[in-house]
C-alpha cells in the first residue's frame, strides 16, 4: 500500500504522520518543502487532538461584540516548527503535480509517482474569503487591546480609521512569552476585503494608543465558499468553518481516522453527516455575508449568549449534526426578529 499526500502544509504533513504510523509507504509532494510556514496557527485547547504541538496557552479567551463575553476555554498557538516535522519513513519530494495518472500522480519535471493520491493543498476557489494582517507587537505594547494569559478571540469595535462600512475585528493572541499577534480580521466578505483596508484599520488602532508599526506583517487569506473536492482531505476537503476560518483542529484529528481507511484501502469521503454539517454551515455562511455592517456584531453577541455546549458544538462539531442543528435552533430562539429574518431570507 502507498499514498501520495499532495501539499506539505499542517494537514497534508498530519495526514503524512498517521499514514507512516500505520506502516503505509507515505510520500508528500510539496513545491518548496524547505520554506517557513508563516501563518500563526490558532485552535481552542479542547478540539486539539492528544500530542499535539503547542508552542503556547492562554487560559481564557475574550470576545468584545455588543457586550463582552468571557469564554471558560483554553486558546492554543501551535508549535510550527515541530507541527512541521515528518519521521524519516515519510518521502518529501520537492514537485509540482501536473496530472493525475490512473495509479498516481504526474510533476511537472516528468516524474511519476504511484499511490493512492490524497489531494490536501488548500482550499481553492469560490468567492468569499476570510483575509487579515497582523503585526507581532511586545506584550507590554499590547496591554491595551489584551491582558496577560488571554485570547482576544473577537474584538468588533469599530476602528479609528476606515474607509468602508465593511465590519472587521481585532484578533490578539500571544504567540511567545513576550510577544502578542494583533490582527484586523475581516471574517467574511465576497470578494474578500482588500488587504490596505485592513492595514490601514490596524495601523490606526495601534496609533491611537501609541503603539509604533513593527516591521513585518502576516497576511491571511482563507477561501469561505470553495466547493470540496474528492479524495481531499484538510481545507480542500471543506474542513474550513466559514463562522471562523479555522481548519487545523479538525484535521489534525480526523487524519488518524483518514489514514486508518487509506491502509485499509478504502476511499477517502465525507461522512453524510459531514455533508449535511458543511450545508448547514455553508447556510450560516450565506446569512452572515447577507448581514448589514451593525448586524454582525450583533449576530456574535447572540451567539455567544448560547450555551457553552452550543457554542462548542457549533464551532467544533466538523459531524455533530444534531449539536449543530440545536446550536442554531438556540441561536434563532435569542435573536430578535430582524435578525431571525436576516437568517431565513438572507438578502444581499
Amino acid at each position: 500500500m502507498a499514498v501520495v499526500v499532495v501539499g506539505g502544509g499542517p494537514a497534508g504533513r498530519a495526514l503524512a504522520r498517521e499514514c507512516a504510523a500505520l506502516g503505509v509507504r507515505t510520500t508528500v509532494v510539496d513545491p518548496d518543502p524547505g520554506r517557513p510556514w508563516r501563518a500563526t496557527y490558532g485552535a481552542w485547547s479542547d478540539e486539539l487532538p492528544a500530542g499535539t504541538p503547542v508552542g503556547l496557552v492562554a487560559s481564557r479567551a475574550r470576545v468584545v461584540a455588543v457586550r463582552e463575553h468571557r469564554l471558560a476555554r483554553a486558546y492554543s498557538v501551535l508549535d510550527n516548527e515541530r507541527l512541521w516535522r515528518l519521521p524519516e519513513e515519510v518521502e518529501v519530494v520537492a514537485g509540482r503535480v501536473v496530472e493525475r495518472t490512473g495509479s498516481g500522480v504526474r510533476l511537472a519535471d516528468g516524474r511519476v509517482l504511484t499511490g493512492e493520491v490524497v489531494r490536501a493543498t488548500g482550499a481553492v476557489g469560490g468567492r468569499a474569503a476570510q483575509t487579515a494582517v497582523g503585526v507581532v507587537v511586545p506584550a507590554a505594547s499590547a496591554r491595551p487591546f489584551v491582558g496577560p494569559d488571554e485570547a482576544l478571540i473577537m474584538d468588533w469595535r469599530k476602528p479609528p480609521a476606515a474607509t468602508t462600512a465593511d465590519p472587521t475585528f481585532l484578533y490578539a493572541i500571544p504567540v511567545s512569552a513576550d510577544e502578542v499577534l494583533l490582527e484586523e480580521t475581516s471574517l467574511a466578505r465576497r470578494p474578500g476585503l482588500p488587504l490596505p483596508e485592513l492595514r490601514l484599520r490596524l495601523h490606526a488602532r495601534l496609533a491611537a494608543h501609541g503603539v509604533p508599526v513593527p516591521e513585518g506583517e502576516e497576511r491571511v487569506r482563507i477561501p469561505l465558499d470553495a466547493r470540496p473536492g474528492p479524495g481531499a482531505f484538510g481545507a480542500a476537503a471543506g474542513f474550513i468553518h466559514p463562522a471562523t476560518g479555522y481548519s487545523v483542529a479538525v484535521s489534525l484529528r480526523r487524519a488518524p481516522v483518514v489514514a486508518r481507511a487509506l491502509a485499509e484501502g478504502r476511499p477517502v469521503v465525507r461522512s453524510p453527516r459531514e455533508r449535511a454539517v458543511h450545508a448547514l454551515r455553508m447556510r450560516g455562511l450565506t446569512a452572515l455575508l447577507a448581514m448589514g455592517p451593525d448586524e454582525v456584531p450583533e449576530f456574535f453577541d447572540e451567539f455567544f449568549g448560547l450555551s457553552d455546549l452550543h457554542q462548542r458544538a457549533y464551532l467544533g462539531g466538523h459531524d455533530d449534526l444534531g449539536g449543530t442543528v440545536r446550536a442554531m435552533v438556540g441561536l434563532f430562539g435569542l435573536a430578535s426578529w430582524r435578525m431571525r429574518a436576516r437568517m431565513v431570507l438572507p438578502v444581499h
